[in-house]
């Protein structure tokens, strides 16, 4: 296969990952190593980078302060890493959000999380438009686009029937799922899954969410993990060190994953 078609045809399964009844569960990686340890695990099927883990380990808070170059550097790497479909969290797209998904495509992602950052309405679905059709250009017409609408993260007035509205018209636009990274509770995933169809929303695991088996039932596509993944791997490195200060040393429970 070409790596064109290589590409399409990674895209093309995480598709179908997205579309089977089954959860699709990402947690979130942040470079080569993390990249390696998930895809090694039995169960992965998928990657998922994280914007703001990459950001961090590179010096930047988070919120597109990195420089585009640098974050498409570094999912290259994950990309590198793997032989798995990896999608890339690129937050708003850089300024230009169709020209970073095209740089993304170009060192094989096959999906991505644009945020909408609570643009006007038809702005957002005009930008959900044209990442599609950059992607279709590029030879990956079922690249997943997971459209991001911040309703929640920017604090809408009514942010549910806002999710609601921005979700469907990206829908509309040509998205294949729609993100909505909130702190969720049942009647709010049913009530999304319900305006969108099974198999189009995709949320954020965090503490006190509905199980993993009930947003399969309720109809998720996916969940992500997003920076919690390396928060956690940070836990245990300030947990050794505290360890370490009160007199005590490594873990029984490590293991020798590099």
């Amino acid at each position: 296969m070409t790596s064109e078609t290589s590409t399409a045809s990674l895209a093309t399964s995480l598709l179908g990952l997205h579309r089977d009844p089954a959860l699709l569960t990402v947690v979130n990686v942040w470079d080569s190593i993390s990249a390696t340890v998930v895809t090694d695990i039995p169960g992965t099927l998928a990657l998922a980078s994280a914007s703001h883990s990459i950001a961090a380990s590179r010096g930047y808070e988070d919120g597109e302060k990195i420089p585009v170059d640098e974050m498409i550097e570094e999912v290259r790497r994950i990309v590198a890493a793997t032989s798995l479909p990896v999608t890339a969290d690129l937050e708003g797209g850089y300024g230009d959000a169709a020209e970073t998904v095209r740089k993304a495509i170009g060192v094989g992602v096959v999906g991505a999380n644009i945020e909408d950052q609570l643009k006007p309405l038809a702005e957002a679905a005009a930008q959900v438009e044209a990442v599609m059709a950059a992607a279709a250009a590029e030879g990956v017409p079922d690249f997943v686009l997971n459209a991001r609408t911040d309703a929640f993260v920017k604090g809408a007035d009514n942010p549910l029937q806002e999710a609601v509205t921005r979700g469907k018209a990206f829908l509309d636009a040509g998205a294949p799922v729609v993100f909505v990274p909130a702190p969720l509770d049942e009647e709010a995933v049913a009530t999304l899954v319900d305006a969108f169809g099974p198999q189009r929303l995709t949320t954020i695991g965090l503490p006190g969410t509905p199980s993993l088996a009930r947003l399969e039932e309720l109809g998720v596509a996916r969940v992500s993990y997003g920076p919690m993944s390396q928060r956690v791997a940070l836990t245990a490195l300030a947990e050794l060190v505290e360890a370490v200060h009160a007199g005590g040393g490594v873990p029984d429970t490590m293991r020798p994953l590099n």
